[in-house]
């Protein structure tokens, strides 16, 4: 993705179809009250010492929940597998991610 290079960029070839972008979708005020301050978009983090996946791993937070025990965010992460990497996906304790 080399500009001049080889040409218009994606987004500038995406931005010239003529194909209109959706509109932004916002979330209810509910559920905008029950995470904490976000986007609403992925964010990379750290997953710390997963079950069965004992390190620090890459990952993408995709989500928060609270419970009565805490929050917990939604992520996906890949670990190394017998055959090489896994993607896992999984609800983690917040203290289990650390912002990347």
């Amino acid at each position: 993705m080399h500009r001049g290079r080889h040409g218009a960029s994606l987004v500038d070839r995406a931005a010239r179809s003529g194909v209109p972008v959706p509109p932004a979708v916002e979330l209810p005020p509910s559920a905008a009250r029950r995470r904490p301050a976000g986007d609403g978009h992925g964010r990379h983090c750290w997953v710390l010492d997963p079950p069965d996946a004992p390190g620090t791993w890459p990952g993408l937070l995709v989500e928060w929940r609270q419970r009565e025990d805490g929050w917990q965010g939604r992520v996906a992460y890949a670990v190394v597998g017998e055959h090489g990497p896994v993607l896992v996906e999984a609800w983690l304790p917040a203290e289990r991610l650390k912002q990347g």
